[in-house]
């Protein structure tokens, strides 16, 4: 049978038996999305049917649309068990750096024993890294490791796993898709998921507010270096005016890059606390947003990353607009690789 993972799945067995007699914390990152927390779900699922005691924490809610996939999973939020923590033993799924569970959490666990990631500026930062950039999706990862392994899967981890691949790959679009991503999908479908319900529950559950965000949203788009770069600011009132919230934001950054012409899209968000979060996608790995977002504190994939700082927003769309114009610059010298 074919081996998805051979070198990851024999560190993974060993792992296992590291956690014999552990309470254990699979821990995602803030303002989760569909990876993070198919991820967390289809881990902590495992673990239990393996006889582990797992659940899952997150600093933030498990966002409306994705409630489908915990069911009878059991999530924890960051303050209930910030007092506890240390009866814990966490691992961080999804997370290209240890901040990105949020700076509690990050706290409550300073060094974990296992993190299972696929971000191409994920260093490593716990005990045991489980790093595979050329995945689409961690639940890709965490799939064939347990696949290769023979781990029971049952139907909500399947459903929860198959997720997180699906918006990963931006429903199989994504440069990062691969004939691995297919194979994984088809054994997520053998264990019981279904793509019917997750495209219904991702895709058709839009509220009004979303859809007047995206108006916001397009009217504010700008394009820059010469149509190669799209960028879409949302103000601080905007969730207000449009009765929409900020889980809403996920996949407007895709509006802007989806231009004929252009190669980069961007999303500037103000927040309340004065911060910008800033979501960057591009078209080709070329363009190594994952550098451009390290520069501001950030990190992500090559072709997709994202970053949040305190800073005023003129200028800092002055800043990324020069950044992202120089990695134009030289790809347009060097050619794609």
């Amino acid at each position: 049978m074919e081996q998805f993972y051979p070198l990851l799945s024999a560190r993974l067995k060993a792992l296992i038996l590291e956690l014999n007699g552990k309470k254990i914390a699979v821990v995602g990152h803030a303002r989760p999305d569909g990876d993070c927390i198919g991820s967390q779900v289809g881990l902590t699922r495992v673990l239990r049917a393996l006889g582990l005691d797992a659940v899952c924490i997150n600093a933030d809610p498990v966002p409306r649309r994705l409630q489908f996939l915990i069911r009878e999973t059991e999530f924890i939020r960051a303050e209930d068990v910030l007092p506890i923590a240390s009866d814990y033993t966490a691992i961080f799924v999804d997370c290209a750096d240890s901040e990105r569970c949020g700076k509690r959490l990050q706290g409550a666990f300073p060094r974990p024993i296992a993190m299972f990631d696929h971000h191409i500026s994920n260093t490593g930062f716990a005990v045991h890294d489980f790093i595979d950039v050329g995945s689409a999706a961690t639940a890709e990862m965490l799939a064939g490791m347990f696949v290769d392994l023979g781990y029971p899967i049952d139907a909500d981890a399947a459903q929860a796993l198959y997720t997180g691949i699906l918006t990963d790959t931006g429903q199989f679009m994504f440069p990062s898709t691969t004939r691995r991503t297919f194979l994984l999908a088809a054994e997520l479908l053998v264990k019981g998921a279904h793509p019917s319900e997750a495209g219904f529950q991702l895709y058709e559950r839009e509220t009004m507010g979303k859809w007047r965000l995206v108006e916001a949203f397009l009217k504010s788009l700008k394009l820059e270096c010469a149509g190669r770069l799209c960028v879409g600011i949302l103000p601080r009132s905007v969730f207000v005016d449009t009765g929409s919230t900020s889980e809403d934001t996920e996949g407007l950054v895709d509006y802007a890059r989806s231009i004929e012409g252009v190669d980069v899209g961007a999303l500037i968000e103000e927040r309340e606390d004065g911060t910008l979060k800033a979501s960057l996608r591009a078209k080709d790995s070329a363009y190594r947003l994952d550098r451009i977002a390290a520069m501001f504190g950030g990190g992500g994939h090559a072709c997709a990353a994202g970053l949040s700082l305190q800073t005023d927003t003129k200028e800092f769309y002055g800043k990324l607009v020069t950044e992202i114009s120089k990695q134009i610059e030289i790809v347009n010298g060097e050619g794609s690789t």
